[in-house]
């Protein structure tokens, strides 16, 4: 990955965006007063729901946090740190889509991010910027974050209406149809999606909301990697799998080459429903995980002190189910909750050191106080991990996130409440906090009050 070493290419390039989207916007304006149902022409309506043929987005994130000091009997390599703390983040991402031919789609995803997160993004399994990753930086850096194609193929009858977004092309498809996805993108992408808790940049901002932490989902530092997917939809369901390269070392960037010893496989049943016309929708999950991982009993029974992994770990199983759901209860009111559970005896590899969560939150749009374009958000969420797990800790072994050099077990739990204003269209402000307890299940240190600001630009 290249360095661009000069601050002031990124904020040329930021105002550069700043100034496309404002013209976009007033552009935007116009066509909005322009009346649509009853005065706009069959012909015109047909022209409106045309395919793209391409189409390009931006969008900038920039999240700012800070907490003061807490509590902390002792600290360890992977502990957050118990002294006041300010930390910011930053992302802009560049993505285009073309239409090939029939049915295929080819999306590229140029993203530069800057910054770190607390503690280098360690010390707590909630963690709290979702946008902050291991691979922190102080000056820009750049990647291509996904780089894929992906085919549709229509099994007749009812069409529906695509919407244009960052990775999608507006057009028509049959509503029965089976949609295949190849490339470099996010397992996130496809898997564990949730209306109303899904993307740090507009939602919920701790790890813990974004995601299953249960799941421990294919994915480099970056939280990408290469793979494939295979989709049926049908008119109120729909059947997913995916199979993915994973990473050579914990939580690390390059992909293992061993593609028949190492890979990660999920499968995904997503259940769409309406109780009183409010639209509701269930996801269960179940993952399995093969990676040269350790044994968490194998380390904690050698006398090695910190407990660590032998470095000729065997290629092991990791593997789990979980549980999405979200569900309108009112206008513009929804609810929403994630379960997972993993075995809980092989190292965590991906994403987090979790071994099992539940969380419920709701999240509410501002209609009933005039801010229909503004939402506020409250959740919260237990983490937990299995006994060996526990006591590999407590020998002083380390994972993705925690590793205090001690432990007395507690499970963590996390609240987190945002609120996000609409400025313009495409332009957000969001205040958030957080209160994280026992903060890497470590009840000898915490809690974390976290405050934290996020400004929002998307076109």
């Amino acid at each position: 990955m290249r360095k661009f070493v000069a601050k002031p290419f990124l904020r040329l390039l930021k105002f550069s965006v700043l100034v496309v989207m404002a013209c976009a916007g007033a552009t935007r304006g116009i066509a909005q007063d322009t009346p649509t149902s009853s005065s706009t022409s069959p012909v015109e309506q047909a022209a409106n729901t045309q395919q793209q043929t391409w189409n390009w987005h931006v969008q900038n994130t920039d999240i700012v946090e800070g907490h003061p000091g807490f509590p902390a009997n002792y600290s360890g390599p992977n502990s957050l740190s118990s002294h006041n703390d300010i930390r910011n983040t930053e992302s802009l991402d560049l993505m285009a889509g073309l239409r090939l031919w029939p049915g295929a789609e080819a999306h590229v995803d140029g993203m530069m991010w800057q910054g770190f997160g607390f503690s280098n993004t360690l010390g707590a399994e909630g963690f709290p910027n979702g946008e902050a990753f291991r691979l922190g930086t102080k000056t820009p850096n750049e990647n291509f974050a996904r780089l894929f194609i992906r085919q549709t193929v229509g099994l007749g009858g009812e069409q529906e209406d695509i919407s244009d977004d960052e990775l999608t092309l507006r057009g028509k498809q049959d509503v029965s149809r089976l949609t295949f996805t190849v490339g470099r993108f996010s397992a996130k992408d496809i898997f564990d999606n949730n209306a109303y808790a899904n993307d740090p940049r507009t939602q919920f901002m701790n790890w813990a909301f974004i995601a299953n932490e249960g799941w421990d989902f294919p994915a480099d530092a970056l939280g990408y990697t290469t793979g494939a997917t295979v989709e049926l939809n049908q008119p109120s369901w729909t059947l997913r799998y995916g199979l993915f390269q994973v990473p050579q070392s914990v939580n690390g960037v390059g992909t293992d080459q061993h593609l028949l010893e190492a890979w990660g496989m999920v499968s995904e049943f997503e259940y769409r429903y309406a109780i009183d016309g409010h639209p509701g929708a269930v996801r269960p999950l179940v993952f399995l995980n093969r990676a040269q991982m350790g044994d968490y009993a194998e380390a904690v029974d050698s006398p090695t002190r910190p407990a660590v992994f032998p470095t000729s770990s065997s290629y092991r199983y990791k593997y789990g189910v979980g549980l999405n759901w979200e569900q309108e209860v009112a206008k513009d009111v929804g609810v929403f909750s994630r379960l997972g559970w993993s075995n809980g005896e092989t190292q965590s590899w991906m994403f987090s050191d979790v071994d099992y969560a539940a969380s419920l939150g709701l999240s509410v749009k501002g209609s009933t106080w005039g801010r229909p374009d503004d939402t506020v958000g409250l959740a919260g969420v237990y983490n937990g991990i299995s006994k060996i797990h526990q006591q590999f800790l407590a020998d002083g072994g380390t994972g993705i996130l925690s590793g205090d050099g001690a432990l007395s077990y507690g499970g963590e739990e996390v609240m987190e409440t945002y609120y996000s204003f609409q400025i313009r269209e495409g332009i957000n402000f969001s205040l958030d906090f957080q209160f994280i307890n026992h903060p890497a299940f470590n009840t000898d240190r915490g809690p974390v009050p976290v405050f934290g600001a996020r400004l929002h630009f998307e076109y």
